[in-house]
């Protein structure tokens, strides 16, 4: 029996440390990974939820996320994108005049600090609730033409519950969220939801998310950004499968990519990120 609940409480473990969902950290162990983000897009959904053709902008974002158990049940976590950069691409004539030159902006990116604390564990289903602070770090205007963002220059805070259940001895769980972001600075207050599945196989575990944001209009509507990622009224689900490959049980690669099922003010194409990551 003691041996049961050992192999229970390393597999849940296991799970939270590559999904996180409604497990804590246990105490004085955490999980650490930096990871790098981008998405090059030439397409881009309108307030009505069309397809439009753009200039090609791009943002990227290299960043630390990490999580730390101060007790078994309250799990403190940080999200720092140390380095973002944004580009709008050249504009070029058929015959190779130009028509407007490229412009770019590079600075640190809006960070997240948040407390997770266990409200039900031990059980078949575990419950936790988050606050999170997003901190507008970033630059809400830049580059040359004033029009580059690495951040949207509010503050906001985020209320999310989320519940995990693990199907051991199967190496499979599955996880679901629901969270409101209190946004400040005019921008429209949004109900966020999501769900995720996990199996591990060997040496690697597979995970498919859905995530979706609804905007609740409450805003100035007038307020908006023109790279599709840090505009007001922002509506998606999207979907994003990922693969980690564990070197050891410390520590390991992950692969990813999204892509929106639909969406209103967001870029259409694709984003992809690559991390390592590592569990103390």
């Amino acid at each position: 029996m003691r041996r049961l609940i050992i192999l229970i409480t390393l597999s849940l473990f296991a799970f939270q440390s590559l999904a996180g969902g409604g497990w804590p950290q246990p105490k004085k162990k955490g999980y650490l990974k930096l990871n790098q983000w981008m998405v090059v897009a030439d397409q881009y959904y309108t307030p009505a939820g069309d397809i439009i053709s753009i200039r090609t902008t791009g943002v990227y974002t290299t960043s630390i996320y990490a999580e730390y158990g101060f007790t078994d049940r309250l799990t403190g976590i940080i999200y720092f994108p140390f380095f973002s950069r944004s580009t709008l691409n050249e504009q070029e004539r058929p015959d190779g005049s130009l028509i407007e030159k490229g412009d770019e902006l590079n600075s640190v990116g809006d960070t997240d600090l948040t407390l997770k604390y266990a409200l039900v564990k031990d059980r078949p289903i575990v419950l936790s609730a988050s606050l999170t602070l997003g901190l507008p770090f970033g630059n809400e205007s830049g580059g040359r033409t004033e029009l580059l963002q690495t951040g949207d220059g509010e503050f906001n805070q985020m209320l999310t519950f989320e519940a995990s259940h693990s199907f051991y001895p199967v190496n499979l769980y599955a996880s679901t969220l629901v969270g409101f972001n209190n946004r400040t600075n005019g921008f429209s207050d949004e109900f966020r939801y999501g769900a995720e599945v996990g199996y591990t196989l060997g040496k690697f575990t597979g995970i498919f998310r859905l995530y979706g944001i609804k905007p609740l209009g409450n805003g100035d509507g007038e307020i908006n950004t023109t790279n599709g990622i840090f505009s007001n009224n922002v509506e998606y689900l999207a979907y994003s499968p990922e693969l980690i490959y564990s070197f050891t049980k410390k520590a390991g690669i992950s692969l990813s990519m999204g892509k929106v099922f639909y969406g209103k003010q967001i870029l259409a194409n694709p984003s992809y990120s690559a991390g390592v990551f590592l569990k103390f």
